[in-house]
């Protein structure tokens, strides 16, 4: 069960998950296991395995099948929170410590993806950051404050040729992009051959101490020296780090245009929410590339809108004219800090022995390879200049402001109890749609599958209780709190931090259910 119903542009990885994951738990004392077979969890798995530990790698369904392969792989030192931003939370120090430490996740990939046998689809490009709307003066804001952090940027006054009516742009040099589906089997091969063994199971704890275990939904106990959880959300925390970070959803769209007729390049605009883009190169066809374009985010469970796809077609149209055909659209999962940074290294429950990795920020890839280098020096007791800034326990004090938006936000979602459902009358739940009745002092979820089959759901979140909201887009339903998402069918979890499936509801009234 993948984590959404749209479908991106990258490869399936499928065949490595049903050759080499053991459907069974691992036998006996572990020395190192990840939960989470996603980017930061292979890299992890791939750093520490070359220091000679013995890791295994444990997901509930396999590789890729989370969030990884349902970003646009940008490979970035020219972050989306911007640099004087970054500057004005973490210092200077930490602005110029979070460019090094992404330029260093880059180079990390392009060794892994240059030495592999197969093409990973990495190309050096450079990155273009342009206004929305014409205003040149955050593009001076930023272009002061990249250099201090010691990013190679230029401004150029009148804008490229190759892009008419952009106006100003920042130019970033040494970005990159990858295939990430082939990156991704790759990095899956690489830790295999250094002894790496993965097994599909799902973890359903998670216990820290000078002996760290975990404990599978099966009631299997797998004792570790050390854990590390890189689920893309930490599932084991109820409050210690989802105060700090909230669940946005972002949506992309893929078209075909002419080779050359787009600037092979990573680019942005400074909107909110902003637009992306990158080509990609599939190898089918000398003439034509694939354009990617991504942006109309929003939080989690919050404004779904399922005209996005549309919205961003007619602006990827009004820019790039030579984009005529559309052939992919899909939707990812972004998990936004509070201070622009992820949080990786202890965990932030004081779980002695257990490490997180969470809080992509828009720049999931490299922070995820940021995550393996990292967590591996910890691990092995070497000391690492990115650790305080990447700190999970880290204080989020100059982004106060933001900190308290964002958990504003999710407290004014809890008034969804409160509130009358979307209808009351089921025979008008047309195929393949979904809603939330009330019954009495019930809110339940509703999903009436192609058949005409109801699927009823409890709309209690399992995590801390925030009523979920239907997704039109990925037939899913989604907490506006924390960010968790359910299979509409079966009421599983697609993305934590719920752990738990909602509770099933019985239709008591047959004829208002028919």
């Amino acid at each position: 069960m993948t984590t959404a119903r749209t479908l991106p542009v990258w490869g399936s990885l499928t065949g490595f998950t049903e050759a080499h994951f053991v459907d069974r738990a691992p036998v006996g004392q572990q020395d190192v296991v990840v939960i989470g077979a996603g980017i930061a969890g292979l890299s992890t798995a791939v750093c520490l395995a070359r220091e000679g530990r013995q890791v295994t790698v444990i997901d509930r369904q396999g590789l890729g099948e989370g969030e990884t392969l349902r970003t646009t792989a940008h490979l970035a030192s020219a972050l989306d929170d911007r640099f004087y931003q970054l500057a004005r939370w973490h210092g200077e120090v930490g602005a110029r410590l979070a460019a090094a430490s992404h330029v260093a996740a880059i180079d990390w990939i392009e060794d892994i993806a240059t030495s592999a046998l197969r093409d990973c689809g990495f190309q050096r490009v450079p990155g273009f950051l342009f206004p929305h709307d014409g205003s040149c003066k955050p593009l001076q804001q930023e272009l002061r404050a990249a250099r201090r952090a010691g990013l190679r940027v230029d401004y150029l006054e009148e804008g490229l040729p190759e892009l008419p009516g952009f106006g100003p742009i920042l130019r970033f040099e040494d970005q990159a992009r990858v295939d990430i589906a082939s990156y991704l089997l790759t990095l899956a091969e690489t830790a295999q051959a250094s002894g790496v063994r993965f097994h599909r199971a799902r973890v359903g704890e998670v216990q820290g101490g000078a002996s760290p275990a975990l404990v599978l939904d099966t009631g299997e106990r797998i004792a570790a020296a050390a854990v590390v959880v890189a689920t893309n959300v930490p599932f084991h925390e109820t409050v210690a780090l989802h105060t700090k970070q909230a669940a946005y959803r972002t949506y992309v769209v893929a078209g075909r245009a002419p080779r050359g007729a787009v600037p092979d390049a990573l680019m942005w605009d400074d909107g909110d929410p902003y637009h992306y883009v990158r080509l990609h190169d599939p190898g089918d066809n000398p003439d034509e590339v694939v354009v990617i374009v991504g942006g109309e985010d929003h939080k989690t469970g919050q404004e779904d809108d399922p005209t996005a796809y549309v919205r961003l077609q007619e602006w990827t149209r009004e820019r790039f004219p030579a984009v005529t055909g559309f052939t992919h659209a899909w939707s990812g999962q972004i998990i936004e800090p509070a201070d622009g940074l992820a949080f990786i290294g202890a965990d932030a429950g004081g779980m002695d022995n257990v490490y997180v990795a969470t809080g992509d920020s828009g720049n999931g890839i490299t922070h995820g390879t940021i995550a393996g280098l990292l967590i591996s020096d910890l691990i092995q007791g070497r000391e690492n200049p990115w650790a305080e800034l990447y700190d999970p326990r880290r204080k989020i004090v100059k982004s106060a402001g933001e900190w308290m938006r964002e958990n504003a936000n999710v407290v004014l979602q809890y008034r969804d109890w409160i509130a009358p459902g979307d209808q009351q009358r089921l025979d008008e739940l047309a195929l393949g749609d979904g809603a939330v009745i009330r019954r009495g002092f019930h809110r339940v979820a509703v999903y009436r599958d192609g058949s005409g089959a109801l699927h009823a759901y409890s709309a209690r979140c399992t995590h801390l209780g925030c009523a979920v909201r239907w997704s039109a887009t990925e037939k899913s339903w989604d907490c506006p709190c924390h960010g968790s998402r359910f299979d509409a069918v079966s009421g599983k979890v697609l993305n934590g931090p719920a752990e738990a499936p909602l509770a099933s509801f019985e239709l008591e009234d047959a004829a208002i259910a028919s």
